[in-house]
């Protein structure tokens, strides 16, 4: 049976300044478990920043809480939050370090999957464990100022997520409209039990696995209340859509080819206007934007919030000598790339992309989203029911509908993706190998995938957004249950 239990200790190491942290909880912790903490302070936390850097304006902008994680009162992690939230003048708050059904709503879980993400995950192995966080408040003026302990507290814990996993019975599968059932055999108990554990919550959020092979549905299991009509937001899964419409508006004539430049579509300075259309589809623009770094001034998150996102992209500096030809990871690009599309082609990329693409395969329901100007929006989002996209990655998969000679190109070896080892990145499609078994595939946040064999196609869309777990699940699953299952 679970406890619930609440516990408060005060700080000794600085009995001038800290205060308590209370944590509630379940205290026999498992892979669905919830755990909240309510901070209590002696004074707000700005009135520590500016003792921390007197003098200091914007402290809100430089400084936070560091969070520093003890499992049996030895040291796993410690991490700085981003200054903005919790709100500096409050001297109490309560947030959810683990909110099962609501993963990366509140900022406090964050770090909480960054302390398990890093050490905190092997150190609470099966049995009982005491966790305990400290509380110190940090400036960064631009170098890293950090007080002394000003809240503390700790939990008991009994580890308990190895627990029996329960082998569920596989769905019954039916055709669908240009897929019929396959009868090839696999090794279904791999299956079960990978729905076992997804049911369990060893694998998180995971809403759909389908797999596709000879063009016949393999299985097909649906999970959180989905079903075989529910649309997946797989956010940038959508990218790759530009990919396959850029190669169909060269073959329809509206593109002479990849290699056009951005100064045949808009006015530009020389050295924008020398940029590619392949550069955006290989993410190897000179273009200053990376959304791997918060600190980019092409960062997806600064384009958002903006009423014209294509002007935004326009104006970004470029930055010849940081990026030289290289792989970095730019969705306003992949924007620009379709909204490039939808200029230049007669009724927009909406209505271009049904008439090609979508009434060709039989896909009726799907959901774009959209640029401020009412393009359909490539940087991702489009929404499809699971089998849907399957159909699109059969389109790779058999050379259909798409030129031949543009899925070669876009299912090759464009560059490197910069800070891994063999992988590698084509026309907005990733690829790796998994053993022997090379794919490529579409990715995009919360561990949402269309992965592309040559004979073998596997959907999996999931709802772990921003969660740093997310896809490394997704490569577990691959490696330990649906490969071995297929071949």
């Amino acid at each position: 049976m679970k406890r619930h239990l609440l516990i408060i200790l005060l700080c000794v190491a600085s009995q001038t300044n800290a205060q308590s942290i209370v944590f509630k909880g379940d205290t026999v912790f498992t892979n669905k478990s919830n755990l909240s903490v309510t901070v209590t302070l002696r004074q707000p936390l700005m009135a520590y920043l500016q003792a921390l850097a007197p003098g200091q304006d914007s402290l809100a902008k430089k400084g936070n809480y560091q969070f520093t994680f003890y499992v049996d009162n030895h040291l796993v992690y410690h991490t700085e939050l981003w200054p903005g939230f919790p709100d500096p003048n409050e001297q109490q708050w309560t947030k959810p370090l683990i909110d099962y059904n609501h993963e990366g709503t509140y900022w406090s879980q964050y770090a909480w999957y960054r302390f398990m993400n890093n050490g905190g995950d092997s150190a609470l192995t099966e049995g009982p464990h005491t966790l305990k966080i400290e509380l110190r408040p940090y400036v960064k003026t631009p170098d890293l100022r950090i007080g002394a302990v000003i809240a503390e507290g700790q939990f008991p814990l009994y580890v308990k997520r190895k627990v029996a996993i329960r082998p569920l019975p596989l769905a019954k599968v039916q055709p669908y409209r240009d897929l019929p059932v396959s009868h090839e055999k696999f090794d279904t108990n791999k299956i079960k039990q990978l729905k076992g554990e997804i049911d369990a919550g060893v694998f998180r959020h995971i809403t759909s696995i389908v797999a596709i092979k000879h063009n016949k549905i393999l299985f097909e299991e649906y999970f959180d209340n989905n079903t075989r009509d529910s649309l997946h937001d797989v956010r940038s899964v959508g990218k790759t859509f530009a990919a396959a419409l850029t190669g169909l508006a060269i073959r329809d004539g509206y593109l002479q080819s990849e290699d056009q430049t951005l100064g045949a579509f808009y006015p530009l300075a020389a050295e924008k206007a020398k940029i590619s259309l392949k550069q955006l589809l290989t993410m190897s623009s000179p273009f200053d934007g990376d959304d791997d770094d918060d600190q980019s001034p092409g960062n997806e998150e600064n384009m958002y919030p903006t009423q014209n996102w294509v002007q935004f992209t326009l104006g970004l500096p470029v930055d010849t000598v940081k990026y030289h030809g290289q792989w970095h990871y730019f969705t306003a690009g992949v924007m620009l790339l379709g909204s490039t599309l939808d200029k230049i082609i007669p009724g927009g990329l909406e209505k271009y992309a049904d008439r090609t693409l979508f009434a060709p395969l039989h896909i009726t329901r799907y959901q774009w989203q959209y640029t401020p100007q009412h393009a359909p929006s490539t940087a991702g989002g489009i929404r499809m029911n699971s089998l849907d996209f399957a159909k699109f990655g059969l389109c790779y998969a058999n050379r259909l509908l798409i030129p031949a000679e543009w899925i070669k190109k876009s299912m090759s070896h464009q560059l490197p993706v910069t800070g891994r080892n063999n992988e590698y990145y084509g026309y907005l499609l990733w690829n790796k190998k998994y053993g022997q078994h090379e794919t490529y595939y579409c990715s995009g946040n919360g561990g949402n995938k269309i992965f592309i064999f040559n004979d073998l196609v596997i959907v999996i869309t999931a709802t772990a957004y921003n969660m740093p777990y997310a896809h490394g699940q997704v490569d577990k699953m691959m490696e330990q249950y649906i490969l071995p299952a297929i071949y």
